[in-house]
């Protein structure tokens, strides 16, 4: 077998098969693959079924023993047909360019047999490859459900800092070099290698401008690559002069030492700026509360009442207490009530505030009237039954221990000594508008049921609905703040006083104060107040708890309080920055409770825009204050 010069020609002695398989191999080798194959094809000698039969795969061996009683039927099945296409003139497809060649039933047989176990090795791959793929994802579900959630978290802090692991590798260089420097001046002095001390301290400096405030390389000076090798010079040096473990170890340990100390100090005075904060009133709102008094008392008298005075005693409307000395937090309670109210006419404000801020107050309430709603404001200084005779709390402000308390000179009131106990040294805790929730049915005895509410809280949603809450023959409506292990009694009351800890259980769960509902009839014939008396005259040494409106308040509503749904109160925007914003807005009521006020510049900014939604900020008196969001 050979080809011609143009490769084309075939020999005619060549064997028909031969020159059907180079007919088909023409396309796809050249002349010289096609002569190599042909030299190979000659040394394995005469091909025939025998040999492939006695040589064959195993696979195609079994499948012949398998399929030879079929074979038989379908070689003769195809013969039939092979006939009949010729006798009809049908060509051969399998032959279109060599009519005169045509494949034996039994080829074709093989050649089905082949083509029916390829597809069906194919589809059992195929098979395989799903089953494999979905065992493969549960598999990976089952171990992400079994991953823990703070190491999915730590995982991705890890990720995070390592996005470009190597921005910055020389700052931290820097850092670890200055440690060290530290580290060994210390020794050097111990062990009067002056000139080696000084050497350390010299380069020490120089690294620290260097470094400066940066926190990734692209913030370094120019001149830190030369500070970084001549500080390794140095270091190297006082490596082989000094080094010794244990000497290492201890400056290092007291060096940490030294950084937790300073760390609880900025904690301290994190604490004590953050309380001061709390007890400022902004410029602002003091520009307010004086331009609004003014103007109050410019007034003539005729004009300084309010309409709808009809209602401030009508039992069948929806009473509201809000007892306040900030203006504008005052107006976000009222103009979020009324705006969210589906009845604005039903609702009657009772404000009570401080003779400051009285004239303010009414001030703006005239210029800015809720609409159909009923608004009165009282002064707290009018209410002469409200005497220390009476009043236990006021005998005790004006007493000398409490009065040393706040303000002798030699009390603990620095950050390193006070800041804990700064939080109950708050003016509110001086001011009787915060204890005024314990008079509720002196202040208004002829109405039935009251909601009280704090002035750093926004209304959400129509609460007209609270008046028909079933409290179940309890006096007070609160929701309930406790979780597994905290806001529990054990938190605000001293249960190592046997007074304490003979009559409530420390694992009583708290309630909140700021959204409260008051059954005003219960009240009085539980004597409500009585029990309050009763418990601040005992805590005339502060021995049961500390100051403060809250532990009081569980004291006296012990087993008289009905929890409300969550939903009517959400709390913490004061002080927690993690809460689910789902539960913000679903919400009736949000409270910022806390230091962290909506009004001060220490407000958390993501809170602040539901508190602001409130103001007018384009308001004349705004304006003229610079209040601004």
């Amino acid at each position: 077998m050979f080809l011609d010069d143009k490769g084309a020609g075939l020999t005619h002695d060549a064997d028909w098969r031969e020159r059907l398989i180079l007919q088909h191999l023409k396309p796809f080798f050249s002349k010289e693959d096609i002569d190599v194959i042909s030299a190979n094809v000659k040394d394995l000698g005469p091909l025939s079924l025998d040999f492939f039969t006695r040589n064959g795969s195993a696979s195609w061996k079994v499948v012949a023993q398998e399929n030879s009683g079929d074979a038989s039927l379908e070689a003769k099945r195809i013969g039939t047909h092979a006939k009949q296409d010729k006798l009809k003139g049908k060509p051969d497809s399998s032959s279109d360019n060599h009519p005169d060649v045509v494949d034996s039933p039994a080829v074709l047989m093989r050649r089905r047999l082949r083509e029916r176990r390829r597809e069906k090795r194919a589809a059992d791959l195929v098979k395989q490859d799903d089953e494999t793929i979905l065992k493969l994802e549960n598999a990976a579900i089952q171990r992400s459900k079994s991953v823990d959630s703070a190491v999915l978290g730590k995982y991705n802090i890890w990720r995070r800092d390592n996005d470009n692991e190597n921005a910055d590798s020389t700052v931290r260089l820097m850092r670890d070099q200055i440690i060290m420097a530290r580290v060994y001046i210390g020794i050097a002095k111990m062990k009067n290698k002056m000139e080696l001390s000084r050497e350390l301290q010299n380069r020490l400096k120089e690294s620290q401008r260097a470094l400066g405030e940066a926190t990734n390389d692209g913030d370094l000076s120019r001149s830190a690559p030369e500070k970084i090798k001549a500080m390794g010079q140095v270091l190297s040096k006082a490596k082989e002069q000094l080094y010794d473990c244990k000497l290492v170890t201890g400056k290092l340990r007291a060096m940490l030492q030294s950084a937790e100390e300073q760390v609880r100090s900025l904690k301290k005075q994190s604490t004590f700026l953050s309380q001061l904060a709390a007890k400022t009133v902004p410029n602002g709102i003091h520009c307010l509360a004086m331009r609004l008094t003014i103007d109050y008392y410019l007034l003539p008298l005729e004009k300084r009442k309010f309409p709808h005075s009809e209602n401030l005693e009508n039992p069948k409307l929806y009473h509201y207490a809000l007892f306040s000395d900030n203006v504008l937090a005052a107006s976000v309670v009222v103009n979020s009530t009324i705006m969210n109210a589906k009845e604005p006419e039903k609702h009657v404000f009772h404000l009570v505030t401080d003779k400051l801020n009285f004239g303010a107050m009414n001030m703006w309430f005239l210029l800015n009237h809720p609409g159909k709603a009923t608004i009165h404001v009282e002064n707290v200084d009018e209410f002469k039954w409200l005497n220390s005779s009476y009043c236990p709390v006021l005998r005790q402000l004006e007493s000398a221990s409490m009065k040393e308390y706040y303000f002798k000179a030699d009390h603990p009131t620095t950050i390193s000594s006070g800041a804990s106990n700064l939080k109950y040294r708050n003016p509110k805790y001086l001011s009787m508008l915060n204890h005024l929730r314990f008079y509720l049915p002196q202040i208004y005895p002829k109405l039935d049921k009251i909601l009280f509410l704090d002035d750093d809280i926004v209304v959400q949603k129509d609460l007209s609905p609270l008046w028909s809450v079933d409290l179940h023959g309890k006096v007070n409506g609160a929701v309930e703040t406790c979780g597994e292990s905290f806001h529990r009694f054990d938190k605000y009351l001293n249960f190592s006083n046997p007074h304490i800890s003979r009559n409530f259980d420390p694992s009583a769960c708290g309630w909140a104060y700021g959204m409260n509902l008051f059954d005003l009839k219960e009240w009085k014939k539980k004597d409500i107040t009585g029990i309050y008396h009763k418990w601040q005259n005992m805590n005339e040494g502060r021995t049961l708890w500390k100051l403060g409106t809250l532990p009081p308040g569980l004291i006296t509503f012990y087993g008289l309080t009905h929890p409300l749904e969550k939903s009517w109160h959400v709390l913490g925007l004061g002080y927690n920055p993690s809460i689910d914003r789902s539960e913000i807005e679903k919400a009736a009521v949000v409270h910022y409770n806390g230091n962290m006020k909506p009004w001060l510049e220490i407000a958390m900014t993501k809170y602040r825009s539901y508190w602001t939604k409130y103001i007018k900020y384009d308001h004349p008196y705004l304006r003229r204050c610079n209040l601004s969001e």
